[in-house]
C-alpha cells in the first residue's frame, strides 16, 4: 500500500517496510531513565531473566541501564556497571554519550515481575523537562492524507472514564477531519503508563490515517467517518420543542463543537501551553 504518514510535530521514525503502522525505530531519543541493578536487588532474577534467555547474561556483578523513549519508540540498554556509571558522571550538562556497543539494546522498555515495581511511571510530558504538567500536553500529530489541513493528533490528558469520576492521566489521539471523540468511538482510549501507551496511540493514530487512505473519508468501511453534525442537529431540534425557543442550544456542527466543548478545545489549550481543566470532571 502506497502510503507516506508524515510527522507534523515531533519526530520522524522509521516504520516497517509493509506497513507504515509500525514504527521499528527512530534517529532520536530521550534519554529519561538511567539506573543499575546487582544481585540481591529486589526482583533481580526476574529481571535479568530476558538476558539469559537470550544469551546475554554475561554481567554476573549487574547492569547498568539506559531507557530510551521516542513519541512512538523506546528500547532499553543493558551494559556494564562502570560503563553507566562513568556516563552518569559525565552527563552533568546533559550532553554525554555512550557507546551501545558495549551492551546489548532491546526494542521497548521491559515489563513483568521485577520490572514492573522497578520502572516509574514516566510521560512524554514531563513538568521538569518543561512540560505543562506531568502527562499532561502533546505527544505528535500526522498530516492526514486525505482531508487537506486535517492531523491526526496523539496527546496526554486528564480526564475521566465517565462524568464525574475520578481524574487519571490518559492517551488517546483526535482526528480534526472527522472529530470522532474517542471517549466514544471504539473506547481508543488508555491510561497513560508509560512509553507503551503512547506507542499505543500512535499507532493507532497512523492506523486512522490508512484507513482513511485506504477507503476514504465518510466511506462505512473507514475509520474517519464524520457525523456531518447529525447527532447536534437532532438534540438541537428536540431541545427547541422543549423548551420553546428558537435559538440552538448547541453548536450545529461537529467542528463547532469539538472547538468548545470536545477534543479539539483540549488540544487547542495544550498547543498554547496551557493546563485544560479535567476532561469530561
Amino acid at each position: 500500500m502506497g502510503i507516506s504518514i508524515t510527522n507534523t510535530y515531533g519526530t520522524a521514525h522509521h516504520v516497517s517496510d509493509t506497513s507504515p503502522a509500525h514504527v521499528t525505530s527512530c534517529d532520536f531519543y530521550r534519554l529519561p531513565l538511567v539506573a543499575t541493578i546487582a544481585p540481591g536487588n529486589p526482583g533481580y532474577e526476574d529481571m535479568v531473566e530476558m538476558l539469559r534467555g537470550n544469551g546475554h547474561d554475561t554481567q554476573p556483578e549487574g547492569y547498568g541501564l539506559i531507557f530510551l523513549e521516542s513519541e512512538e519508540f523506546s528500547a532499553t540498554y543493558f551494559g556494564s556497571i562502570e560503563q553507566i556509571e562513568q556516563y552518569q558522571r559525565e552527563n552533568t550538562d546533559g550532553r554525554a554519550t555512550f557507546d551501545a556497543s558495549q551492551g546489548v539494546m532491546y526494542a521497548q522498555w521491559p515489563h513483568g515481575k521485577g520490572w514492573d515495581d522497578f520502572l516509574p511511571r514516566v510521560f512524554w510530558n514531563a513538568q521538569a523537562r518543561g512540560g505543562i504538567a506531568d502527562g499532561v500536553g502533546l505527544v505528535t500529530a500526522f498530516a492526514h492524507t486525505e482531508a487537506p489541513g486535517a492531523e491526526v493528533i496523539v496527546y496526554e490528558f486528564e480526564g475521566t472514564w465517565s462524568p464525574g469520576g475520578t481524574a487519571q492521566q490518559l492517551v488517546t489521539y483526535h482526528c480534526t477531519a472527522c472529530h470522532l471523540d474517542t471517549f466514544h468511538d471504539s473506547g481508543h482510549v488508555q491510561e497513560n503508563t508509560g512509553p507503551s501507551s503512547r506507542r499505543w496511540a500512535a499507532r493507532q493514530a497512523r492506523q486512522h490515517i490508512i484507513s482513511a487512505h485506504r477507503h476514504g473519508v465518510g466511506n462505512t468501511n473507514s475509520d474517519c467517518q464524520p457525523n456531518n453534525g447529525v447527532m447536534l442537529r437532532a438534540v438541537n431540534a428536540a431541545a427547541r420543542e422543549m423548551w420553546g425557543t428558537t435559538g440552538n442550544a448547541l453548536p450545529d456542527t461537529d467542528d463547532a463543537y469539538c472547538a468548545t466543548k470536545g477534543p479539539c478545545s483540549l488540544i487547542r489549550e495544550l498547543r498554547a501551553g496551557v493546563r485544560p481543566p479535567v476532561y469530561r470532571a
